[in-house]
């Protein structure tokens, strides 16, 4: 499962790429958004790689993602019962919109100590595919 993360704002954006950041659901800067491994998805994400950050989750950090910034319809809170019901739901769905009344974008922080800048790739900056390393990043951001 891939976690992707905005990193880049829309100013100056070609209307191209804010569709298909739209489209993924990242239409604000630290929004993080779950998918599933998909050749269609991984062409958005590569459409869009000069805005964003992604790698896959472990399931300690997924499982730390959806109890401290999952939200249900209305902004409210999960309590324990209900993140034990959804990550087993995230395993068995294909989609995040199939869990009824659960928010498919997560909103984080920046991270802790800040990005390591956001216009070079990811050996140098914060863009583009990092692997395992989006673990990282996502720890500092929760």
């Amino acid at each position: 499962m891939y976690a992707v993360v905005r990193v880049r704002g829309g100013v100056n954006v070609r209307k191209e790429l804010k569709d298909t950041l739209r489209m993924l659901r990242l239409t604000r800067i630290n929004h993080c958004v779950l998918f599933r491994k998909d050749p269609k998805i991984e062409g958005m994400i590569k459409k869009v790689k000069d805005f964003v950050t992604w790698g896959e989750i472990s399931d300690k950090v997924l499982e730390k993602l959806v109890s401290q910034r999952g939200r249900m319809l209305g902004d409210r809170k999960l309590d324990v019962k209900e993140v034990k019901g959804i990550l087993s739901k995230l395993k068995k769905v294909k989609n995040l919109k199939e869990i009824e009344g659960f928010k498919p974008v997560f909103r984080m922080s920046p991270p802790r100590k800040g990005y390591e800048g956001t216009k070079q790739p990811f050996p140098r900056g914060a863009l583009g595919y990092r692997g395992e390393e989006i673990n990282k990043l996502l720890e500092r951001m929760m």
